[in-house]
């Protein structure tokens, strides 16, 4: 069976299919804005790692029980190319799956995805509630209270910012840099 690359458009119509709350579209959001612009960083290829970070949490919200197994049934189904769903699978590696990170793109989503919720998190607190006037000390602020966003795991986004050989602090100021291309769709642009 041959495989089809996936547009844009293509994929945000399947992410929509499966999710309907508006939290997980702009988390998707997030993470393709993150992703897109870490690609451009790296100069590597920002719509194939913009749709990976757009469909990476594909099955989350319909079957939280069987996070990333479904999503590869689903993008199998869809004929996805096995890079794409490799790398979709990875971002939940030591987690729900047994895929390691291995590219730079691998690497990347596994990095961002926590980070990215921490980084909202840390906005919606602010009196901008914005992430164009927010910089990292702003979520490293927060970052040893574990009530606060109490959902993301740091260990994760450590292990990322390692296995990517970047300081945690450049890693969030290039989430934060991302999430400002996208920010009024994710809804952190702010009053």
């Amino acid at each position: 069976m041959d495989t089809i690359v996936p547009s844009r458009e293509q994929a945000f119509a399947l992410l929509k299919k499966y999710n309907k709350s508006e939290s997980h579209i702009r988390h998707a959001l997030a993470v393709e804005g993150v992703m897109r612009y870490m690609a451009a960083r790296a100069g590597e290829d920002g719509e194939k790692w913009g749709i990976i970070g757009l469909i990476h949490d594909l099955d989350w919200e319909m079957y939280p029980d069987e996070h990333c197994k479904m999503t590869e049934k689903i993008l199998t189904e869809n004929r996805w190319p096995a890079e794409y769903i490799r790398a979709v699978m990875s971002h939940g590696w030591g987690l729900v799956t047994e895929v390691e990170p291995h590219s730079l793109l691998e690497k990347t989503i596994f990095a961002v995805d926590e980070l990215t919720g921490l980084v909202a998190t840390s906005a919606l607190v602010r009196p901008s509630k914005s992430v164009l006037d927010m910089e990292s000390r702003s979520v490293r602020k927060k970052w040893n209270d574990k009530r606060f966003a109490a959902g993301v795991d740091r260990s994760v986004i450590e292990k990322g910012a390692e296995m990517l050989g970047v300081s945690l602090d450049d890693l969030i100021t290039d989430c934060i840099m991302g999430m400002r291309e996208v920010a009024e769709e994710i809804g952190l642009k702010g009053y």
